[in-house]
């Protein structure tokens, strides 16, 4: 039989495989760029004493902080990124080798080049009148402790295998590089979630887990570190021996003959439509939830409750940013709205109007005031797009809180001296949740995340939820085919408002004063970068954005499991929400129908192509086949 195909093909892909490319046929200039890119960005990063600053965490006890790695990650992305192929649908690809090694340690070795003209520079010149970041700690690192000259040697070394770690994974299969990244990530939050495994431990009263697992400094051990990656790397290879397994391919099978044999069935509604697997989950999960706070220690629940109050505010913008696809950067102020209505309402301080009533009817009030201001938001910005709608409602925020500090409104809202004395939330007479005990706070968070999460999934479900969606794809066709686009945008206005409102009520009474300054501009921008970074339209991505961002970095003005981050959280929440808009514009977790509108472009040009192979296939075995019998 002859081979009728120009190039082999792969057997685990189907691809088309070119043959490998020789060890020196590379894109010099791409690598030049990057590694010039890679030298500035380690610069900016080592002055900017983030090294400093990071290198009192540990990772590993006691050879890895979190300082040396900051250091140390970026030449294994970047390298990563140079060796990337771009293959759509009718391309062929090109088998990989030592080419990609080479590439990327090239580009490693050039990349921290950077740090070692930075350390001879510190050394020889003075440099520390334009380099105010500059430290003789910062250089005690730069050189491992050592000689200058062992600095300067070793970061190139360490930049060329960084590098050439970053440029083998395309040499391995797809399978072993996802295990790898899923793996180190593994260890890393292990290190990272310290305080959070030693709550647990002592909650279960098993602290020799602990013991073992973190040295003196708190840092993952050696052997702890390599049993976490081998558990990781184990539940790995058997969840895909199980996928892979035939008595699972035969179920998969019965499964779909008795869904074709029993026809088409009537759709089911609520409850019904959750498949089992996913009813089982999240009743397991609710019961975490429930039970760990529990075991856990006064600062996790503390940076828990944080996280869920971020969790309200994320989705609620999440109805207005992320479905109804308008972009509102003034979203703090239904947040304003609801904890200085709380605080006024509640407050035997507040200066001109104090009924005190209970926490519940002031959040029934501050629920229709919120509602109100979202229509008065709302209202004038209906007929705007783009970025007149996004500076409109930035200024409606700011005028909220200059209204909050004015003299005209200050013997109502007591000015820049906010409102005190809040008390804490009765619960039917049975509890009082108060700021001081977190975990009270923390149930009282999840008890409206859990109504935030059930509304937002029957409303996305609804037929006012398609008429947001259709309004975000595109408003003028949505609006030819009969959606009213003004009552649609106005309910979302109205809907978001309202989720923003609990989070605010919930915050006044959790910390027992509201100020004008804990609703600056940058809660919006951190909000919205919550939302983008975790899947805008989906629900469980902007929970998973939330406890990233915020459980790790922390908010504003809240604190996360990183202290180390305080003073670099608004700069990486920056640098990632620049590289999700260049690499994942989906976000975290998208959904399937955001994914399909940010890649339709890409989805029919990858069609078209296919469509073109598949007609050049019946071409040449039309060609093959003449002169035949």
């Amino acid at each position: 039989m002859t081979q009728t195909a120009a190039f082999p093909t792969a057997a685990c892909t189907g691809q088309a495989i070119a043959p490998r490319r020789r060890l020196l046929d590379q894109d010099w200039p791409k690598m030049m760029r990057a590694g010039a890119i890679l030298a500035i960005g380690q610069v900016f990063i080592a002055l900017s004493g983030m090294p400093v600053t990071f290198d009192r965490r540990l990772l590993i006890d006691p050879i890895l902080s979190l300082g040396y790695l900051s250091l140390i990650w970026l030449p294994l992305v970047v390298s990563f990124w140079v060796g990337r192929e771009q293959v759509l649908e009718g391309m062929t690809a090109h088998a990989r080798g030592g080419r990609d090694v080479l590439a990327g340690a090239t580009t490693g070795l050039l990349g921290n080049a950077g740090l070692t003209l930075l350390v001879v520079g510190i050394t020889h010149f003075d440099i520390r009148d334009p380099l105010v970041n500059w430290s003789p700690q910062l250089l005690e690192i730069l050189q491992f402790q050592e000689s200058v000259w062992l600095g300067a040697l070793i970061w190139p070394v360490i930049g060329a295998g960084t590098g050439a770690l970053g440029g083998g994974m395309h040499w391995a299969s797809p399978r072993v590089t996802r295990t790898t990244v899923i793996v180190l990530m593994s260890v890393f939050a292990a290190a990272v979630l310290e305080s959070v495994i030693t709550d647990l431990t002592q909650g279960f009263h098993i602290e020799a887990v602990s013991d073992w697992l973190y040295g003196p400094q708190r840092g993952l051990t050696y052997p702890a570190a390599i049993v976490v990656a081998a558990a990781v790397a184990g539940v790995i290879s058997g969840l895909a021996a199980y996928r892979a397994s035939p008595a699972r391919a035969g179920k998969a099978a019965r499964r779909q003959g008795a869904t074709t044999e029993g026809g088409s069935k009537a759709p089911l509604s609520g409850w019904r439509r959750i498949p089992t697997r996913r009813l089982v989950n999240l009743v397991l999960a609710v019961a975490a939830i429930v039970v760990l706070p529990l075991f856990l220690g006064r600062l996790t629940n503390e940076i828990l409750a944080n996280v869920g109050l971020f969790i309200l505010l994320a989705l609620g913008l999440n109805i207005i940013v992320g479905l109804a696809g308008i972009l509102d950067l003034g979203y703090v102020a239904f947040f304003a709205v609801g904890g200085y209505s709380v605080a006024v309402l509640t407050s035997p301080g507040s200066p001109r109007f104090a009924p005190e009533i209970p926490w519940f009817g002031a959040l029934f009030a501050a629920m229709l005031l919120a509602g109100l201001v979202g229509l008065f938001i709302g209202a004038p910005v209906i007929r705007m797009r783009g970025d007149y709608l996004a500076i409109v409602t930035l200024g409606f925020g700011e005028i909220i809180r200059v209204l909050l500090l004015s003299d005209w409104l200050s013997g109502t809202f007591n000015g820049a001296q906010g409102i005190t004395n809040i008390p804490g939330v009765e619960v039917f007479g049975l509890a009082t949740v108060r700021g001081f005990e977190p975990r009270s706070v923390l149930y009282l968070v999840m008890f409206f995340c859990a109504i935030a999460v059930y509304v937002s999934w029957r409303l996305e479900n609804s037929r006012i939820g398609r008429a947001w969606m259709a309004i975000r794809e595109d408003e003028s066709v949505a609006e030819a085919m009969g959606v009213d686009t003004v009552s649609a945008k106005l309910m979302a206005f109205v809907t978001g408002a309202v989720l923003g409102s609990f989070s605010g009520a919930i915050l006044s009474a959790k910390v027992g004063s509201v100020f004008p300054h804990s609703f600056a501009i940058i809660v919006s921008i951190v909000i919205l970068v919550v939302v983008i970074f975790g899947g805008m339209g989906n629900i469980a991505g902007v929970i998973a954005g939330a406890v990233v961002l915020i459980g790790v970095l922390g908010g504003p003005n809240q604190p996360g499991l990183l202290q180390e981050f305080a003073e670099y959280k608004i700069l990486i929440y920056g640098a990632l929400l620049v590289w999700m808009m260049l690499q994942r514009s989906e976000g975290l977790i998208p959904s399937a129908r955001r994914v399909r509108e940010l890649h339709v472009d890409e989805m029919n040009q990858d069609a078209w192509l296919r469509a073109q192979a598949v007609a050049d296939e019946a071409q040449h075995g039309d060609s093959r086949g003449e002169g035949q019998p």
